[in-house]
């Protein structure tokens, strides 16, 4: 990999380590202000709602400047709602105001790939961002936890500052403290990141300009005979696991009666499953072979279910593992088979830009529908038992989709699985 990789991958850690740890910071921060549950089921679409708004306009954003400075003030954006959440603002309006910096995020993080590696090291990138990504997560859920806890928090806030009141006076406060301090370093590794020499596109004088483009840009991944499988395989992946995060905490207190800190060690369980599988398919899978991983998806919707028989940790720890390992072996090569069509197609930025808009989309739909069924009193289990149809019925509808193009557009399919096979042609 070139040097400029390891720069993005350091980046990515340390603002994806911040990005899960104050999720976990604003539940506790609702949780203690008696806040209804159904806010805390909110928090996972107000993330998501900055993706769909301005998906028109941040791949664009981060096609016409060098990645590494969007990056930059992503990250920016990011502290500037910790603060808010700190000093008074509701936090789903806070939560909302970093799911901004992560939408304008997004689009550099995963475009400056394709600017930077041919389609031969897309797989095993993805497999290196995928891995670091879910091992952030893993310890962002595990640091947002512990903290929240008592043994951390108590000695956060005995620290006091000479001749200043910082107004930090809760575990969610002395958290939410220290995550501005991560996201700072995140910015400060996005001046590192260098230049990958790819000509900018100009942002059009008219703003408003860039819809009618982006829906032209949505449209032609929906019509390519390959991005439209991966863009709705990668939409319902990270549609329901967007989604399962927060399921998981809920079903942790319900099956087994754990408390936030508690919860939070069982999401970074799936987690580490999801960064084997990740990492295993980085080395197995070749980018001509990402269709192959479809019947996963349909499994690992059949394994959601089976979360309403487990009441013991032993049990659901290996069962958890399992399920983020489907996860992660489905979505690493899905992932890279999208970004390479749509680079081919429009360009790095505008692409990411599309699937985050359907991805974050779905999160929305589905996190609005959980959001909903909790405040008219659906138990955990029976969300869990929805996902888990909802995920194993799209996925094999999707399956049976490729199959009915691979017979019905069989000329056009090889060619572009014989442009995913060449580096020349990306």
């Amino acid at each position: 990999m070139k040097r400029g990789f390891f720069t993005i991958m350091s980046a990515q850690f340390f603002s994806s380590l911040a990005d899960n740890a104050i999720f976990i910071a604003a539940i506790e921060l609702l949780r203690a202000s008696g806040a209804p549950d159904w806010q805390r089921a909110a928090l996972v679409p107000m993330f998501a709602l900055f993706y769909v708004i301005l998906a028109p306009f941040v791949g664009a954003f981060a096609d016409a400047l060098p990645k590494g400075k969007v990056m930059f003030l992503s990250n920016a954006i990011k502290v500037i709602g910790c603060l808010m959440m700190l000093f008074g603002s509701h936090p789903l309006m806070a939560y909302a105001i970093v799911g901004l910096g992560a939408a304008a995020y997004s689009p550099a993080k995963y475009g400056i790939l394709t600017e930077l590696l041919p389609p031969s090291q897309l797989v095993k990138a993805n497999g290196w961002i995928e891995g670091l990504t879910i091992g952030s997560i893993i310890l962002g859920v595990l640091l947002g936890g512990q903290l929240v806890g008592h043994a951390v928090s108590s000695r956060l806030l005995a620290i006091d500052l000479p001749f200043f009141d910082t107004g930090i006076d809760s575990p969610a406060e002395g958290a939410i403290a220290v995550l501005v301090v991560i996201y700072a370093i995140a910015a400060w590794i996005n001046t590192r990141i260098p230049d990958t020499g790819v000509p900018m596109r100009p942002m059009p004088k008219s703003v408003l300009a860039l819809l009618p483009d982006f829906w032209r840009c949505n449209s032609r991944l929906w019509n390519d005979r390959l991005g439209q499988i991966s863009l709705a395989t990668t939409t319902l992946f990270w549609g329901v696991s967007g989604n399962l995060r927060y399921i998981v905490l809920a079903w942790a207190a319900a099956a087994l009666g754990y408390s936030t800190t508690q919860a939070s060690s069982l999401v970074g369980v799936v987690a580490i499953g999801t960064a084997v599988g990740a990492v295993i398919a980085s080395m197995r899978m070749k980018l001509d072979m990402a269709t192959r991983v479809m019947p996963l998806g349909i499994a690992m919707g059949l394994l959601v279910i089976g979360m309403n028989f487990i009441d013991s940790v032993w049990v659901a720890a290996p069962f958890l593992i399992l399920l983020g390992g489907l996860g992660g072996f489905l979505v690493v090569p899905m992932n890279a088979l999208l970004q390479h069509r749509g680079h081919n197609l429009m360009g790095a930025g505008r692409s990411i830009a599309v699937q985050n808009f359907n991805e974050q989309a779905c999160i929305l739909g589905l996190g609005a529908f959980y959001s909903l069924s909790t405040g008219l009193g659906l138990s955990a289990f029976a969300a869990i038992t929805a996902f888990g149809v909802v995920v194993a019925g799209f996925m094999f509808v999707i399956q049976r989709w490729h199959q009915h193009n691979c017979r019905v557009h069989t000329d056009e399919v090889e060619h572009l699985l014989e442009i995913a096979r060449n580096d020349h042609t990306h």
